[in-house]
C-alpha cells in the first residue's frame, strides 16, 4: 500500500490522526474523529490553529471560552454545507455530538491570541462550480485565503461519478510568489454508495515521486509534493476535504504543461 494513503485506525474514536512528524512534512495536520451520539472529543494547542469541520452530523462545539451551541445541519457530506468553528492557536476547544458525529481537526502554525475563536455556518461558505463536461466539480470554499487565519487554508470538494476533479494536473510545491505557493496538502475522502472507489494520482515532474493511489471510503491521502489528480469512477461520487498550508497563506498553483490545453481549449 502507498505511503501516501492512510486507512481509518479504528471504527469509533480518532480514527485518523496525521502530524507534520509522522506526515514527514511541517505544516498540516489533520485528526477525523467519529463520534457516538453523546461521545466527545477536546483538544488544544499552543503553536497551531485549527478548523474544527463537521463532515456529518450534529454537535455543541466550545471554543477558546465561548459556546457555539448545537450546530451542524448536514446529515452526510453529500447533503449542503459545512458548519465550522475556527480555533486559534493555544485554545482549547471541545465538541459533544448531539447525532452520529464525523469530525475532522485541520490544523497548522499559528500564533496564539491572534484572533478569537468564531463560527464558520453554513451561510458563511461560499460555492462555486469548477471545470465542464465529466470535468465539472462542486467547491464549498470553509477557510480560504480571503478569511482570517495564520496559515490555515479548509475547503471541500464533490465531484461526481465519472468526472475528474484536480484537474488538469496542477501542483503547488514551490515557494515561488505569487506564480506559485508552497503547500502540503491531505485530502480525506468519502464516497457515496460507500462501497465505491476513486483514484488519486501524485506525481512530480521528473517521476521521483510518482504514485497512483486507489481510494476507498474514510481513506486519506498526503501531498506532500507534486500534481495530484483525482478520478471518480461511473455510479460513485467522491467527497474531499482538503487541509493545506505552507509558508505563506495563498493558493497559487501551477498546471502542468502537458495537460494545459484542456483549459485552454475550454
Amino acid at each position: 500500500m502507498s505511503h501516501l494513503r492512510v486507512r481509518p485506525e479504528a471504527k469509533t474514536g480518532r480514527v485518523a490522526h496525521i502530524t507534520p512528524v509522522s506526515a514527514g512534512w511541517t505544516y498540516v495536520g489533520f485528526d477525523l474523529h467519529k463520534l457516538a451520539k453523546g461521545a466527545g472529543a477536546e483538544g488544544k494547542d499552543a503553536s497551531r490553529e485549527s478548523c474544527l469541520v463537521l463532515v456529518s452530523g450534529r454537535a455543541r462545539i466550545r471554543a477558546g471560552g465561548k459556546d457555539f451551541g448545537l450546530i451542524g445541519e448536514r446529515m452526510n457530506p453529500f447533503d449542503g454545507k459545512p458548519a465550522s468553528v475556527y480555533v486559534p492557536a493555544g485554545a482549547d476547544w471541545s465538541v459533544v455530538a448531539e447525532t452520529p458525529v464525523e469530525l475532522a481537526v485541520c490544523s497548522s502554525p499559528g500564533k496564539p491570541g491572534a484572533r478569537p475563536a468564531r463560527l464558520i455556518g453554513p451561510a458563511d461558505c461560499s460555492q462555486e462550480t469548477r471545470g465542464q463536461g465529466t470535468n465539472t466539480r462542486y467547491v464549498t470554499n470553509i477557510l480560504p485565503e480571503t478569511a482570517d487565519a495564520d496559515s490555515l487554508l479548509v475547503v471541500e470538494v464533490i465531484t461526481p461519478g465519472g468526472h475528474t476533479s484536480s484537474y488538469p494536473p496542477h501542483k503547488h510545491d514551490q515557494d515561488n510568489f505569487p506564480k506559485e505557493t508552497y503547500l502540503e496538502e491531505t485530502y480525506y475522502h468519502r464516497l457515496k454508495p460507500a462501497q465505491g472507489f476513486a483514484f488519486q494520482r501524485v506525481y512530480t515532474d521528473d517521476r521521483s515521486l510518482d504514485e497512483a493511489i486507489v481510494v476507498e471510503d474514510g481513506d486519506v491521502t498526503l501531498v506532500p509534493r507534486g500534481y495530484h489528480p483525482v478520478a471518480a469512477t461511473h455510479g460513485y461520487d467522491v467527497y474531499y476535504l482538503n487541509t493545506m498550508a505552507g509558508p505563506k497563506k495563498a493558493w497559487r498553483f501551477h498546471n502542468e504543461p502537458a495537460h494545459e490545453w484542456l483549459i485552454k481549449r475550454a
